[in-house]
């Protein structure tokens, strides 16, 4: 695994051999003209902006910790965020979902001021676990033991392991060439930014840093670099409903990005 470790860093340096293929540059296109045209809808009326940012944030609360095997409707995710300041939250769910949903939160009023470093990676993972009773010992630091990246069905069903992550030894100094590599890439403003999103994400999960929480936080930083890259219309529409749709093929992708 230390070899892989090597093999990642010198990766993330020679990106500029990255093969991208005609599909992936029409899709980028695509993108990129939904933002354009996002940007000439500005005139929405607010009321009209808050509920779809209602809406998509509930979809992404509920999708995102259903991916990782909780069990909440988005019904029931809308009804426990109504009260969340009011309620003791019980469950492990409930726990999740709050956490999730106040670390969105803070990432759609503050994506400005959130730097792309270690240390606020490790305060948004504390943040995420806020209310997990059960992750009170490694919530904001990295992990002590290994982990994998593992797939659960629709009823919280873990179905397997689709890879092992990094070691506990080889995590902060990978943790530090991958923030070090997304500083550099945006100062020299060569690549495309949903490339450099794309690979983040990618190797921050192939890492896997924390003990547990990695994939929630994953999306959350997804959200939080597509925001920085002027990507405006996340907070409206919510990824982690589209990856949910399709765990299947999101698993399968993960795999192939290990090969």
């Amino acid at each position: 695994m230390f070899f892989w470790s090597l093999a990642m860093i010198d990766c993330l340096e020679r990106l500029d051999s990255l093969r991208i293929t005609p599909e992936v540059i029409a899709l980028m296109t695509q993108i990129d003209e939904f933002k354009g045209a996002w940007r000439a809808t500005t005139t929405l009326a607010p009321e009209r902006l808050t509920a779809l940012r209602r809406v998509a944030t509930v979809e992404s609360v509920g999708s995102s910790t259903r991916i990782e095997g909780s069990k909440l409707s988005d019904r029931e995710v809308e009804r426990l965020l109504a009260k969340v300041e009011v309620r003791e939250l019980v469950s492990r769910d409930e726990q999740e979902v709050a956490g999730y949903a106040e670390l969105m939160e803070l990432i759609f009023a503050s994506w400005q001021d959130i730097p792309v470093s270690e240390s606020a990676i490790k305060q948004l993972h504390k943040l995420l676990l806020r209310h997990s009773d059960k992750d009170d010992w490694h919530r904001g630091n990295y992990k002590s033991t290994t982990n994998s990246v593992v797939a659960y069905d629709g009823e919280g069903v873990q179905l397997g392991v689709i890879f092992e992550a990094s070691s506990p030894f080889e995590t902060p100094l990978q943790m530090a060439a991958l923030v070090e590599w997304v500083r550099s890439q945006r100062e020299a403003q060569v690549q495309h930014p949903l490339l450099l999103v794309c690979i983040f994400i990618v190797v921050f999960l192939a890492i896997h840093p924390f003990q547990d929480g990695n994939g929630r936080l994953s999306r959350a930083l997804t959200t939080l670099l597509l925001l920085q890259a002027g990507y405006a219309y996340v907070p409206y529409s919510s990824l982690e409903s589209i990856i949910e749709r399709d765990k299947q093929g999101y698993y399968l992708a993960l795999r192939q990005t290990q090969a």
